[in-house]
C-alpha cells in the first residue's frame, strides 16, 4: 500500500506511520492548518516578549528597583499585556509577565520586582 504526503501528495518511503515527505512538508502543513489562530497567539506572545525585555531592561537591587510611568513607555511598555497578577495578603496587587513584575506606586512610579 502506497502512502502519499499530505502536503504535496509525493510517494512516501520510511515508516509505516509516516505522514510527510520532509520537514519542509510538515511545517508547511502544520501552518496552513494553524494559520487564522497562529496571528493572534503570536502578536500577543511578541507583545509580552517585549513587555519583559523592557521590564529586564532595569538592574534590579536585592531583587527589586523603582521607575516611573514615562521611561516604562518611552521604552515601549504596554500596560495591557501581563500573564498573571498576584495578590498580597495585605492586598497589594502586582502585576507579572512571566517572573518578573510591577507594582504601581504613588506619582506615577512603579517598583519592578522578580519573583524567586
Amino acid at each position: 500500500m502506497k502512502k502519499e504526503c499530505l502536503e504535496c501528495s509525493t510517494e512516501i518511503m520510511g515508516r509505516v506511520d509516516k505522514k510527510f515527505c520532509s520537514d519542509y512538508c510538515r511545517n508547511a502543513y502544520n501552518n496552513k492548518i494553524n494559520k487564522d489562530s497562529k496571528n493572534l497567539i503570536r502578536n500577543i506572545n511578541n507583545r509580552l516578549r517585549k513587555n519583559y525585555r523592557v521590564l529586564d531592561s532595569f538592574p534590579l537591587k536585592d531583587g527589586k528597583t523603582k521607575t516611573t510611568r514615562t521611561r516604562l513607555l518611552d521604552r515601549g511598555f504596554d500596560f495591557d499585556f501581563i500573564t498573571n497578577l498576584y495578590t498580597t495578603k495585605k492586598g497589594t496587587t502586582y502585576f507579572f509577565i512571566y517572573d518578573l513584575g510591577y507594582l504601581p506606586l504613588d506619582n506615577d512610579y512603579y517598583m519592578i520586582v522578580k519573583r524567586e
